[in-house]
């Protein structure tokens, strides 16, 4: 069989690619590596996606993207891209299978980025954990540590003091990165403290998480806080190890034009993959509506 489109990555970019792409008539893969829904379905509450007056949670948000696309036709694998093969008739090589298509779209999204300190990778899943919806449950009346100043810290660490005790956000910059209504919020949380100027040094532990050192980056002092948790929001990496002849920038993004074009004619980028001021849900549905209509047009082409 070979598709007229084959999507690699079920999040909100390549949901939105196959619901246009399969609606368009044509003939859809999504190839996801482990669950529709991407980043998505970790967010407890989206305030800002159109549409939703009050929020929406994002895993409700991505089960519903997921049933659309399945109504217009689109099929979806679970299994992981490790290669795609270039050329009029593109190959994209699986770990368990090789499908042939007309048009590729890329939306692998990114994984978080870790703090590579001493203690962090021993202690996943005991303690260290990259995902609020998925853990902050864990930590009821408990005392946290949350890394980051972004808006995904600011979001997260809001998320996580409905569980714990005490939250405690460490950033390494003397002022937060997030929108200015996020840390208006963070603020307003009576059991939320920022520490300025500091990275964690190392986690320390038995069974679980008990301590982390903290480096001012400034005078170089050390302290220990007596936490049970760390979360971990530093940033993201985009997943693109798997791809070749396709131009990156410096970071690893993706480099396409606005129409979703990338260095190899035929392939597409959309989402958080791809290089872009704005990484947002409804910035990635977009570029996926965008990548579909752009594959549609070189399938007529061809």
């Amino acid at each position: 069989m070979i598709y007229d489109v084959i999507i690699i990555g079920g999040g909100p970019a390549g949901l939105s690619a196959a619901i246009y792409a399969s609606r368009a008539r044509l003939k859809t893969l999504i190839i996801e590596k482990t669950g529709c829904g991407g980043q998505m379905i970790t967010t407890d509450l989206l305030e800002n996606y159109p549409g939703f007056n009050g929020g929406i949670n994002g895993f409700e948000l991505a089960v519903k993207l997921e049933k659309q696309a399945r109504a217009f036709g689109a099929e979806i694998v679970y299994d992981e891209a490790v290669a795609i093969e270039h050329g009029p008739s593109k190959k994209v090589i699986t770990a368990n299978y090789v499908y042939e298509t007309k048009t590729v779209i890329i939306a692998a999204g990114t994984h978080a980025k870790k703090m590579d300190i001493p203690g962090e990778s021993e202690f996943i899943g005991r303690g260290v954990s990259f995902c609020a919806v998925c853990d902050a449950p864990f930590y009821r009346d408990k005392n946290v540590l949350v890394v980051g100043g972004g808006d995904s810290a600011v979001e997260e660490a809001g998320y996580i003091s409905k569980f714990a005790k005490n939250v405690i956000v460490v950033h390494r910059r003397n002022e937060l990165r997030a929108a200015k209504i996020l840390q208006k919020k963070i603020k307003s949380h009576p059991n939320i403290l920022v520490i300025y100027d500091s990275m964690p040094k190392e986690i320390f532990g038995t069974e679980s998480v008990e301590k982390v050192t903290i480096t001012n980056v400034k005078t170089n002092e050390n302290k220990d806080l007596i936490v049970d948790g760390v979360f971990v929001f530093t940033g993201l990496i985009p997943n693109t190890l798997f791809l070749s002849d396709i131009a990156l920038d410096k970071t690893g993004y993706i480099i396409t034009d606005e129409d979703m074009n990338t260095s190899s004619a035929g392939i597409f980028a959309c989402g958080d993959i791809r290089k872009k001021q704005l990484r947002q849900i409804v910035t990635a549905v977009s570029d996926g509506a965008q990548a579909a209509v752009s594959a549609q047009r070189c399938i007529e082409n061809l």
